[in-house]
């Protein structure tokens, strides 16, 4: 056991790291590394009293050449998520297969070094204090400290030289752009960002909102044809598919909104069959005011004849399809890793695993989190909650976007960015992703990579979608 940190160099022997040593085969080669678990205190800058400890797991290979190997740190999202999904299914060491944990033969360790991060509230991590939990649990801090544990471990661990690399996870991608930016506005420097399932982080150059709205169509075809709902006289391949559907939405589905007002009867009625016709959604079910369909009307409407609702993070499913392999984590991070913390890791363990004074357990970070980035009153909050659980879109919008991609870019513009996501996930859209990409310019458009693999939200839990991917990683770490 070593001692952890604090930002300021402080020893708290109260704090243990542990650090042990491994060796697998990956990729053609061996891999001899080291692992370490710890907390790392998030400290006042004024006082240097510890506010949060943030928990993390790293994995390092010593350089072999005397430069610093890259460094990427890792995080999901939620808010209120640990860093297991991407630690476990595509990133790390080891990863998920049934009830057990497996050799990951592409695992990102060959060619970086990593970080995953559990921010206050997840895994290990939590608040010095319950009055200090709302500085944590909300949008505005949440990147402030997370900026923080950046900043602090590098230091701690002398990488300051290091390429350093954010990756993060549908909320947890919005929270790279904006830490990356954080981290470069105080002259700390970041090579580049990978954004998986949570959009670009840019603004402002995105289609218009009718367009945006109107290719859905290519995307929730892909669902009408995986359960059997596609016109039958519509493309049944994938790619076919896409083009048909994208076509008529340009054509005629976003025009159609884009002067909605105005249509007539008999135009209302020839967009709803259309829509139909491509993303299998009874004409009926379609809203003639509007011509739009929420993602979770789609979701709960398309097989509302057979009972059943569509996967949030995979519309070509109706279960989630996970392992259960949350035990096997938790006896390698306490045992395989000697971390044997007793404190419950939430996210695979419940708090009330644990102990609470008198029995008064914590609500869930999510339950508790501050989604405003700006003053708002309680009945703005209470509406954008609202509407975004009627829409089931993603997370309520409330005060202006954090800076993010476009402005941590113009801080740096040989920054790199990959913005990736599946195309069948809910949450995102892959054909306005594209079309983000063919609007870019400048030097955003020379930073900004995107890239749509087969599969949902977390895409990468298809094989080759997984290989892909880590592929694409690995080529712009290495800039090839």
């Amino acid at each position: 056991m070593a001692l952890a940190l604090l930002a300021g160099g402080a020893v708290r022997a109260d704090e243990p790291v542990a650090v042990t040593q491994h060796q697998m085969r990956a990729g053609g080669q061996t891999l001899v590394y080291s692992a370490e678990v710890g907390r790392l205190p998030i400290a006042d800058v004024a006082t240097g009293e510890p506010h949060g400890f943030m928990g993390y797991i790293a994995y390092r290979i010593p350089s072999t050449d005397g430069a610093p190997r890259p460094l990427t740190f890792v995080w999901n999202g939620g808010p209120g998520a640990n860093s297991t999904t991407l630690h476990f299914e595509v990133v790390g060491p080891y990863r998920g297969e049934g009830t057990a944990l497996v050799a990951n033969a592409e695992t990102w360790l060959s060619f970086t070094d990593l970080v995953f991060v559990d921010p206050i509230g997840t895994g290990f991590s939590r608040p010095a204090k319950a009055e200090y939990a709302d500085e944590f649990y909300g949008t505005v801090g949440d990147v402030a400290s997370v900026a923080e544990f950046v900043r602090a471990w590098r230091i701690a661990h002398k990488a300051e030289a290091a390429p350093t690399w954010l990756a993060g996870e549908s909320w947890g991608a919005g929270r790279a752009a904006s830490v990356a930016h954080e981290l470069l506005k105080r002259g700390a420097p970041v090579e580049g960002l990978i954004l998986i399932s949570g959009g670009s982080g840019l603004r402002d150059v995105g289609p218009p909102r009718a367009l945006a709205t109107a290719l859905r169509a290519a995307d929730w075809a892909q669902a009408a044809l995986a359960h059997g709902k596609l016109a039958a006289d519509l493309p049944k391949d994938p790619e076919a598919l896409r083009r048909a559907a994208e076509g008529w939405a340009r054509e005629t589905y976003a025009p159609a909104l884009e002067r909605i007002d105005a249509l007539s009867a008999a135009e209302r009625e020839a967009v709803a069959a259309g829509l139909s016709r491509f993303i299998g959604l009874p004409a009926g079910e379609i809203d003639r005011a509007t011509l739009t369909v929420s993602p979770r009307q789609y979701r709960e409407g398309l097989l509302k004849d057979q009972g059943k609702t569509l996967y949030v993070f995979d519309v070509r499913r109706t279960d989630s399809g996970d392992g259960d392999f949350d035990p096997a984590i938790l006896r390698y991070i306490r045992h395989d890793l000697n971390y044997p913390s007793p404190l419950p890791y939430v996210g695979l363990e419940p708090w009330e695993a644990g102990y609470a004074p008198g029995g008064a357990y914590p609500q869930s970070v999510g339950a508790r989190w501050n989604y405003a980035t700006a003053p708002v009153t309680e009945d703005e909050v209470k509406a954008a909650i609202a509407k975004a659980i009627k829409d089931g879109g993603g997370p309520p919008q409330l005060g202006p976007p954090l800076p993010g991609t476009a402005e941590a870019v113009a801080l740096d513009p040989s920054l790199k960015v990959l913005v990736a996501a599946g195309w069948h996930d809910s949450l995102n859209s892959c054909a306005a992703n594209r079309e983000v990409e063919a609007r870019l310019t400048g030097a955003v458009a020379q930073a900004v990579s995107f890239r749509c693999y087969a599969g949902g939200h977390m895409f990468y839990r298809d094989p080759p979608s997984r290989l892909a991917f880590s592929r694409d990683v690995r080529a712009m770490i290495e800039g090839r």
